[in-house]
């Protein structure tokens, strides 16, 4: 494994992962994570693997789009970066605003989403 160049990574993983959400593509949504992904939305309790993501997703109102701004990032070790992102989720009611922190390991040349957090901006 190279060392990646850790912007570059996390803006295409939340590039594909912001066009799933866009699409309501459930199956794209979870194809950016890991297996085992630990995966915090705003539900109580943290979550782990694709299909916790699909159902996350799945709850969330048509229309919901997510756009992003990469504020920090960088490599942790060969084959794994963190990126910390300004969200916005546009939803039919009001948008929302989060921070998103994300850890992306390399799977088979693939870049993924192992750890997901996200904290509300008020």
């Amino acid at each position: 494994m190279t060392r990646p160049d850790a912007a570059a990574t996390i803006s295409a993983l939340l590039d594909r992962w912001a066009d799933g959400i866009r699409r309501r593509d459930l199956d794209q949504i979870a194809a950016q994570f890991t297996d085992d992904a630990l995966f915090q939305g705003f539900d109580p309790e943290p979550a782990f693997g694709r299909d916790a993501v699909i159902a996350y997703y799945g709850k969330q109102p048509p229309g919901l789009t997510a756009d992003h701004t990469l504020l920090h990032s960088r490599t942790l070790a060969p084959g794994a970066v963190l990126g910390y992102a300004a969200v916005t989720f546009h939803r039919p009611d009001a948008p929302v605003q989060v921070h998103l922190t994300v850890v992306a390991v390399e799977v088979d040349g693939q870049w993924l989403i192992s750890h997901y957090h996200v904290s509300r901006v008020q």
